[in-house]
């Protein structure tokens, strides 16, 4: 069906449950016995970018289910960070916790003692009643409940039907609202369950009650496995646009009242945010660095540079991401991978001789943006056989902190000997780039002059 057409036929529409004594597990989009299928009927809703975009933290809930926990002192120092990051507008605006343990309730109590506006901190409870005691004693003004709604969580994991299911979920809703709590609906592996059959409903009736109380209701929106997809036409439950276009527009929920959680399953974690963000999604929620569970969360990291490229706001202080990526791995013992954008070591860094002479003449050449600027991150060389003249000058510039008519240049006679002394060093059939050690060592000895004049400098930038 033609989009525009199925957009007027459903307009406006009232959707009712659709219950069934046994799952519909969708089997034409997901055979498991081979990758998933992406398929299209055409219908495309129109790109509708959230007003005010923001970002929640899961880093202390989700981002702890992939890793060994924190400790309460790091929880304190990664609120902190996170709260540095969030910028004079907060940015990040709020920051959910675990209140099952002590140390959970510590963490929150001394995270609490911080005085910052943002992140807020909210919960994370299961569907039950009992549960809300826990919110209740520790005043916690805003909760996530976990609402599964695919057919895959209700009547295989849960044991429950359709109707069941909902029931059970909005008691749980009405206890919180009872105790005037927020309540946050976690609709668990949204990107499998049927939207009209069941999601819709729901989130009209959560609409209703947030109309009877006069409580906000926040649907969070879980792509627990990574389905979803932002291709124009893809069909509903795994299209990312519709998703999002169904609950505005058809559930009536509003979109400052929703909030994206997404998987990285299938390298879709950054690009599926960044769509429900331009198509009326408020909030992204998302992990420092992309803990999570399997493939991990949204980067957190990732999407702040992604916000400053959608909206021009230059408030952030991103230096902050490089402070991030080295308090995990000096403090918590995290090896980055080297290759991950903006926090791994690799990063910014080139390998090529070609690359490196281009960046001689103008780093914008082969740099994304200025990192040394915007992240406390140099352009940095990977010295290699492969770096030529060009690699060598760039590298000894950058430890020396030379720029302008002060760098040195890649004709100089001590760049053509130490040139000549890494080619030496592969000959025998080495494949990895030499170390900032063995490169110190070299420079010192075929340009001590340099080093003479430039001891001072050499030890603060290393």
């Amino acid at each position: 069906m033609h989009g525009n057409s199925w957009l007027q036929k459903n307009a406006g529409k009232n959707y009712t449950l659709v219950n069934r004594t046994d799952p519909d597990l969708m089997r034409d989009q997901f055979p498991y016995e081979v990758p998933p299928r992406i398929t299209f009927d055409g219908v495309q809703v129109p790109v509708n970018p959230a007003p005010q975009p923001v970002i929640t933290d899961t880093t202390f809930r989700d981002g702890q289910q992939a890793r060994t926990p924190y400790k309460v002192e790091q929880i304190v120092d990664l609120f902190t960070f996170l709260h540095r990051l969030s910028g004079p507008n907060g940015l990040i605006r709020q920051s959910e916790f675990f209140l099952y343990s002590e140390k959970d309730r510590e963490a929150v109590r001394r995270c609490r003692e911080l005085g910052y506006r943002y992140p807020e901190i909210t919960a994370w409870i299961r569907a039950s009643r009992k549960d809300f005691q826990l919110v209740k004693d520790m005043e916690i003004p805003e909760t996530g409940i976990l609402t599964s709604c695919s057919d895959y969580h209700i009547y295989l994991k849960l044991g429950l039907d359709r109707q069941k299911a909902m029931m059970q979920y909005l008691d749980v809703v009405s206890a919180a609202l009872e105790h005037g709590i927020r309540p946050r609906c976690h609709m668990e592996d949204v990107t499998r369950a049927d939207i009209y059959g069941f999601v819709v409903p729901f989130a009209q009736a959560l609409v209703s009650l947030m109309d009877e109380s006069g409580i906000p209701i926040k649907i969070r929106l879980c792509d627990t496995m990574g389905y979803g997809v932002t291709y124009p036409g893809a069909t509903l439950p795994r299209s990312v646009p519709r998703l999002i276009y169904a609950l505005i527009n058809e559930a009536g929920v509003p979109g400052e009242l929703l909030e994206w959680h997404g998987h990285n399953d299938f390298h879709k974690g950054l690009i599926n945010a960044s769509t429900a963000w331009l198509y009326g999604c408020a909030a992204i929620n998302g992990t420092l660095l992309g803990f999570g569970e399997r493939t991990g969360n949204t980067p957190i990291e990732a999407l702040v540079i992604e916000y400053i490229s959608l909206t021009g706001d230059n408030s952030i202080d991103t230096t902050v991401i490089t402070e991030i990526a080295e308090y995990f791995e000096k403090e918590l013992g995290y090896q980055i991978p080297p290759m991950t954008p903006y926090v791994g070591k690799q990063f910014n860094v080139t390998s090529a001789g070609i690359h490196a002479d281009g960046i001689i003449k103008n780093e914008e050449i082969y740099n994304i943006f200025d990192t040394a600027k915007l992240l406390n991150r140099p352009l940095g060389v990977n010295v290699t056989d492969k770096a030529g003249a060009a690699g060598v000058a760039f590298w000894l510039n950058r430890v020396l902190n030379l720029r302008g008519e002060a760098r040195i240049d890649k004709k100089h006679p001590g760049v053509a000997v130490m040139a000549q002394w890494v080619q030496d060093q592969y000959k025998d059939g080495r494949t990895t780039s030499l170390s900032e050690e063995e490169m110190m060592m070299a420079a010192m000895r075929f340009l001590p002059e340099y080093f003479a004049k430039k001891k001072g400098n050499v030890a603060a930038s290393d």
